[in-house]
């Protein structure tokens, strides 16, 4: 039987959507093994996150208090601190900026082997099997690793559902001090990037266009959707490469991945690089003039039509 540990990612307060999908990724694989899913809240409002993280599959929750925000040297030394004491063989955490900066130096100090970016999770026997996308999206590479001692993985965000269902875990604050020769660095703030307006990756709707708007001009149409649906407006690389949106609101394996429940994909071809930022929506409509678009393939609902004839038809019905 071997354990799972998922450490959760949150920011400025709140915790972010791909915590929900780790539950669920971890589950999956205590399932697998017959063990349990231990889940850690480090940091912020421990208390309020471990009854958020409280779902369906979800066996124990330890908090560690020791700061509000992201902290490299807490966030490794909690980690390996909670491994050392739990024994669990595999440790999760989501490939966000903080996940990718903190798990290597855990499984350096473990001297366990280290999988990033993982889009699929499967265990064979004592062999933890791990699929990784490269070159864009257009290869797929599977990574067998074996659970002599543990592994620590990454996952990317969008690949797993969110766990849901109240669970009924128990909950333990963990006692941590980090020896202050650890304690490296120190957090001043956090500073949201420029141009940083929209959080695309926390929206409900986006709006979505593509090279297909043809002209910078024509972005006010686009708007008024968004407007009237309640909506956020993204883009493709194009539009950003071309300056008439900025790199925040990109999608796409160079931009953002987002899990919104509405996807409307305006103009857009869909390119191995978009999709990978966006497959995980949960409806998809696509508008687009070429019905052999590859968009029109991951589409529920496709439009084979000019945008400049939908667009319009479509703010008049939902004003």
């Amino acid at each position: 039987m071997s354990d799972v540990l998922a450490v959760v990612d949150h920011r400025q307060g709140a915790l972010r959507d791909v915590s929900f999908e780790l539950l669920s990724a971890g589950r999956d694989l205590a399932d697998a093994t017959g063990g349990d899913l231990f889940v850690a809240v480090v940091n912020g409002p421990t208390a309020a996150f471990a009854d958020e993280v409280d779902r369906e599959g979800v066996d124990a929750i330890y908090t560690v208090d020791a700061g509000e925000e992201f902290d490299h040297d807490v966030y490794a030394g909690a980690a390996v601190h909670l491994v050392e004491t739990l024994e669990p063989r595999i440790l999760l955490a989501p490939n966000s900026v903080n996940g990718i900066d903190y798990l290597p130096a855990v499984a350096t100090r473990l001297d366990w082997p280290l999988v990033t970016d993982a889009v699929g999770l499967e265990l064979e026997g004592e062999t933890l099997v791990a699929t990784r996308e490269h070159y864009g999206g257009k290869v797929e590479a599977t990574l067998e690793v074996a659970l002599d001692g543990g592994v620590a993985v990454t996952i990317r965000a969008g690949e797993w559902p969110a766990a849901t269902g109240e669970g009924a875990a128990s909950v333990e604050d963990v006692a941590f001090d980090l020896e202050e020769s650890a304690n490296r660095s120190r957090v001043l703030g956090f500073e949201a990037v420029a141009g940083g307006d929209v959080d695309i990756a926390e929206a409900d709707v986006l709006v979505s266009v593509g090279r297909g708007i043809e002209d910078e001009e024509n972005l006010e149409l686009i708007e008024e959707l968004a407007e009237a649906l309640g909506a956020t407006v993204s883009a493709s690389r194009p539009v950003v490469d071309a300056g008439w949106l900025p790199k925040n609101r990109q999608v796409g394996q160079s931009g953002k991945v987002v899990t919104p429940d509405v996807y409307i994909a305006i103009g857009i071809s869909g390119a191995v690089q978009h999709v990978a930022g966006m497959k995980g929506a949960k409806t998809i409509v696509a508008i687009n003039t070429d019905p052999n678009a590859p968009i029109m393939d991951i589409a529920d609902y496709a439009i084979h039509d000019d945008l400049f004839d939908v667009v319009p038809a479509l703010i008049e019905q939902f004003e």
